[in-house]
């Protein structure tokens, strides 16, 4: 992985490869951002002018090569854009003519990317505060990441960003210190998920992904209980057996627990892990099945979420709770029709097989109900109808508790990680009625996102707060990158998940 330094060095003097600065876009062409001063200077005041001449115009996204002039040690100049120049009168994030944390992370992802194969580079941008320091090194860190264990022959033979240097920060200052301490722990387990979610399905089974959690927990002190398939039919877990039942690969209900000796408050992760979904018996249609490995990326973000506040050693209980199975087609699957009787002793009618990742989930929150948290929060693919409603780069929040949810969003907006509260309408629930069983799996088509929530809610133990994100948009970019988000698995909802964990173990939770 890329290693990110601080360093008080100026941009001047420090022998990089490369030095990055910020450009905005201002009302009479790009405008140079603080940090760059040096970096100007040696353009004799004129880089804001050169740029636009090579057709920069600051905006967001943007990145532009410049060799260096004599005065700077690094041969090389790249100005990324910033987007509009923050209005000192401004009251909102970026405040007082400041950048906002996650303009930092975008232009630091996209320089990254750029600089590929580049040994060393300096990040002259915008640092003002410790938050600043936390964005850019997670930016650099997330935008250089590339997933190539199965490629013979890489690629992109140059390889990732080797070492980013941000400027401006102090390394002897704590605050900064530890800042960027963050910044390596978040990111290395946000791209440790984004593995796991490109892992072909072939290599990543339940199986393999419990072994993963476990060497994870013995590394960094998370205690580890993995239910194979006898001691998931010894307890009863008949939605988690009922969706893995049909694949040569059996399921597992994975535990993760972090504690902290003096933690006042608990919280409890539940992540989806559907490591392929066929759709079982209710088979998917052509053009919808490449992508199914990752079906598994709440489990991922529950597990990188839960390692990440092992590894900063925050003062709250965190439980993480994977629900692993594959949902395969074959005589032994589950058929339409069927029904199971959950964890929590309900029963559930099979109407589709393809809606299997609410019933992993169910025996999951039941079982995560008896230990009473103060909250649950659960993660999943779990819909192609919260696309269909809020696109490919937003997550949904639904909760049985209005405050909760709008903090979860808040939390999320924070970290740059976009986000939109949904309703539970009660009116949805009767569509789930069935007359064979407590409850079936399918209710009204429409508002299908919000009909998979109020299933979820009903697994929920009474008086526990909950919320449920559904994040089948953001966690598989199919796209072509952007920002510090790469082709494939991103690692959604990590970021929102640490910073509820940080929150709350600061009391600030409710």
């Amino acid at each position: 992985m890329t290693a990110l330094t601080l360093s008080t060095a100026g941009a001047a003097t420090l022998r990089a490869d490369a030095v990055v600065v910020g450009v905005a876009k201002g009302a009479k062409g790009p405008v140079v951002a603080p940090g760059a001063e040096a970096v100007d200077k040696a353009f004799g005041g004129k880089l804001a002018a050169v740029l636009e001449t090579l057709g920069a115009t600051g905006a967001e996204g943007e990145a532009t090569k410049v060799p260096a002039p004599a005065g700077l040690k690094a041969p090389v100049v790249l100005a990324v854009g910033l987007g509009a120049v923050p209005d000192k009168t401004d009251a909102g994030d970026a405040g007082d003519g400041e950048y906002a944390e996650e303009t930092l992370r975008r232009a630091a992802g996209v320089a990254a990317r750029v600089l590929a194969g580049v040994k060393k580079a300096a990040f002259a941008l915008p640092v003002t505060a410790a938050e600043d320091v936390q964005a850019i090194g997670e930016g650099a860190l997330l935008g250089a990441y590339a997933f190539t264990a199965f490629q013979a022959v890489p690629k992109d033979a140059k390889g990732p960003l080797g070492e980013a240097t941000l400027l401006g920060a102090k390394p002897r200052d704590k605050a900064h210190k530890a800042a960027a301490e963050r910044a390596v722990a978040v990111a290395e387990e946000i791209n440790r998920a984004r593995d796991l979610v490109n892992t072909p399905p072939n290599e990543l089974n339940p199986a393999s992904f419990a072994a993963v959690a476990t060497a994870a927990g013995k590394e960094h002190g998370v205690k580890v209980q993995v239910l194979d398939e006898k001691a998931l039919a010894k307890g009863g877990f008949g939605g988690i057996l009922g969706v893995g039942v049909g694949s040569e690969a059996p399921p597992r209900l994975v535990k993760l627990s972090y504690t902290h000796s003096k933690a006042e408050k608990s919280l409890a992760f539940v992540g989806k892990g559907i490591t392929y979904d066929s759709g079982g018996i209710s088979l998917k249609p052509a053009g919808h099945n490449e992508t199914m490995k990752c079906d598994m990326a709440g489990a991922a973000a529950v597990f990188a979420a839960v390692v990440t506040a092992a590894r900063l050693g925050l003062r709250v209980n965190v439980t993480g709770w994977l629900a692993l199975a594959e949902n395969m087609p074959s005589g032994s699957a589950t058929r339409p029709g069927d029904v199971l009787r959950m964890y929590s002793g309900k029963t559930v009618e099979v109407l589709n097989t393809d809606a299997e990742g609410r019933l992993v989930l169910a025996d999951a929150l039941a079982k995560a109900s008896e230990e009473t948290p103060d909250a649950i929060v659960d993660v999943a693919t779990l819909t192609g109808a919260m696309m269909m409603a809020l696109g490919s780069r937003t997550f949904g929040i639904m909760s049985n508790d209005d405050a909760f949810r709008t903090e979860l969003h808040e939390i999320a907006e924070e970290v740059g990680e976009p986000s939109w509260p949904m309703p539970l309408p009660a009116d949805l629930r009767k569509g789930m009625d069935s007359p064979t069983a407590d409850i079936a799996n399918m209710g009204e088509r429409m508002g299908g996102g919000l009909v998979a929530g109020l299933f979820l809610k009903e697994f929920v133990g009474e008086g526990i707060t909950w919320a449920h994100l559904d994040i089948a948009g953001p966690a598989f970019n199919e796209a072509g990158p952007f920002g510090y988000t790469p082709k494939g698995g991103t690692g959604s909802a990590i970021r929102t998940l640490v910073r509820l964990a940080e929150r709350t173990a600061d009391g600030d939770l409710g």
